[in-house]
């Protein structure tokens, strides 16, 4: 990680360039979805709420629970998954909101948005990584280059048989590719549920553990509405029952057509706001990853 001073005058450098690379980072409401329809409480569910006629879904984290969590009803395998989130504002330093989809299998795929809280007026960390057949550890980290606790905004997984594209508001952050033909599993058999939690992660999440949380700052707060599953190929409420919806398309794995990568906008994030990437790792990694010679 670089020093506080560094990323704060990198944001700052990049700030002034957004309206023209990206455009406008607050998202407006979507479309109303009655969350209690869609996801249930898996933890505490004292400190999950429902507002706004279930339009709205607060996870609280405070010290006597350390956490709250809930997940999608249904499995989900290829498609588009959005949801809008306004994270932990103030000093969230050591909490960790975790957004993420997850086969729950022994050798479980996975997809993860983590956002690593930080001190006040420091930027917000996402840490994003991919699970294939059981194997991880393909951390990336980045910079975000709003303020993610003002307003909502929009955080996707677009995801097809070619690629499966990590977004934030619509920009690509991240790209993980179907690279079987290297030797590296391919997530496109194990169906998977949303999920989402927050939780007491201080022994790792804020400068590697030296920064603490300060109870008497809580409680932390991370906000949700508008989940969207997009262009689905399958949506059921068993894992097998998805499997089966996919695998019975007379041999045609279904899901979306290929999503269109926009490689500059994933290349600008990748030179300003990137502060970690798992295949540059020379320590962890002597020899990369198969797979990331492959990625863009």
């Amino acid at each position: 990680m670089v020093a506080h001073s560094t990323t704060q005058c990198r944001v700052a450098a990049c700030v002034v360039f957004i309206t023209f690379v990206l455009g406008s980072c607050a998202v407006k409401k979507g479309s109303a979805v009655d969350l209690r329809q869609e996801l249930k409480v898996t933890w505490a569910p004292i400190n999950v709420r429902f507002e706004d006629g279930g339009e709205a879904l607060q996870l609280v984290l405070e010290n006597t629970t350390g956490g709250a969590g809930f997940a999608s009803k249904n499995y989900y395998l290829l498609g588009n998954i959005d949801m809008q989130i306004k994270l932990v504002p103030g000093d969230s330093a050591g909490t960790v909101t975790a957004y993420y989809m997850s086969s729950e299998t022994s050798n479980h795929d996975e997809l993860d948005f983590e956002f690593l809280g930080n001190s006040s007026g420091e930027p917000y960390v996402l840490q994003t990584n991919v699970f294939s057949n059981g194997v991880g550890e393909r951390e990336q980290r980045i910079l975000l280059w709003f303020d993610p606790t003002t307003d909502f905004h929009t955080y996707s997984i677009r995801w097809s048989e070619e690629r499966i594209l990590f977004l934030v508001d619509g920009t690509p952050i991240r790209v993980f590719s179907n690279n079987k033909d290297v030797g590296v599993p391919y997530l496109d058999s194990q169906p998977m549920r949303v999920f989402s939690s927050i939780w007491n992660g201080d022994s790792w999440a804020t400068r590697g553990g030296l920064v603490k949380i300060d109870w008497s700052q809580g409680p932390f707060i991370a906000s949700y509405r508008a989940f969207k599953t997009l262009d689905s190929a399958c949506a059921a409420t068993s894992s097998a029952a998805c499997a089966a919806q996919i695998t019975s398309t007379d041999g045609i794995r279904g899901g979306p057509a290929a999503q269109r990568l926009d490689s500059a906008k994933l290349d600008w994030v990748k030179r300003n706001f990137m502060v970690y990437d798992y295949c540059t790792d020379e320590k962890r990694y002597p020899a990369p990853p198969p797979e990331c010679s492959q990625q863009l």
